[in-house]
């Protein structure tokens, strides 16, 4: 086992304790950690990124449920149309995009090269709004509303990107929830894990469909995520993972830059 691919699997427990500390953003690592690592193709590997992705919020949002802290509702409403397009993205779009999308002088940028690029715009986007990290906050006590076309509109898009890049998309659902179905933050952070859950492993069904799937690595690589998780949750008693965010915000940021530099270069 050579060195990059011991710092891969390394990778998937760190991508988990991520997750445990600071309830999500740690996804979006799992695709450079298994295209640069583990060396899998992106298009594989933003499938296999559904499937850990998915897995590991099922496992919280199963504890925020025992808390009651998901509103099904909404997790409902907003899952419907995102699954829909996550599983039509993965299972038609995906597959249809041309192996060369266009030149830029003698550079050719292939399908491999599109999907990481777009996937390091994804990774700026959501690094910024971990870094951020403002906006008003509802209370716990403020009345539930719901904008039913914005929310349906808004897990299309999610759906879409999502299916794309292989990550939550919980920096996008998160404000959606806040914003649109008016929930209190704790309960859009645990509402937005069961729709990740549904959304991602739905997906995941489209590239069954599609490709060859390595079970085996997968259910390690899944594994040590999980470990890693219970890891992060056990810190978090300790750590405070708020504080955390924001230096990890900066992370994600010099890792989306640094994909457009590799991909690029």
């Amino acid at each position: 086992m050579e060195i990059l691919e011991i710092l891969g699997y390394v990778g998937g427990l760190v991508i988990g304790i991520v997750l445990g500390l600071i309830g999500g953003g740690g996804s979006i690592l799992t695709v450079p950690v298994l295209v640069y690592l583990l060396a899998i193709n992106p298009v594989t590997a933003t499938a296999y990124s559904l499937f850990v992705v998915g897995a590991s919020s099922l496992v919280g949002a199963f504890k925020n449920m025992q808390k009651k802290l998901v509103d099904f509702r909404t997790a409902i409403v907003f899952s419907i149309p995102a699954f829909i397009a996550v599983y039509a993205t993965r299972k038609w779009m995906v597959p249809a995009i041309p192996e060369s999308l266009f030149s830029v002088g003698d550079f050719e940028i292939t399908k491999n090269i599109g999907i990481m690029l777009f996937f390091a715009i994804i990774m700026i986007l959501a690094s910024v709004s971990m870094i951020r990290e403002n906006g008003k906050k509802k209370t716990e006590n403020e009345k539930i509303s719901y904008n039913y076309p914005l929310i349906v509109l808004e897990g299309i898009v999610v759906g879409v990107l999502t299916g794309i890049v292989g990550a939550g998309g919980g920096f996008l659902i998160i404000p959606a929830l806040v914003l649109l179905a008016k929930l209190p933050m704790k309960k859009a952070v645990a509402t937005s894990l069961l729709i990740i859950a549904i959304k991602s492993l739905i997906g995941f069904i489209g590239d069954v469909q599609n490709m060859d799937i390595n079970w085996l690595f997968l259910a390690i690589f899944t594994g040590l995520s999980m470990v890693g998780m219970f890891i992060g949750i056990y810190l978090n008693k300790f750590i405070d993972g708020k504080k955390l965010k924001k230096g990890f915000g900066w992370f994600v940021l010099i890792m989306g830059i640094y994909i457009i530099w590799a991909e690029i270069s």
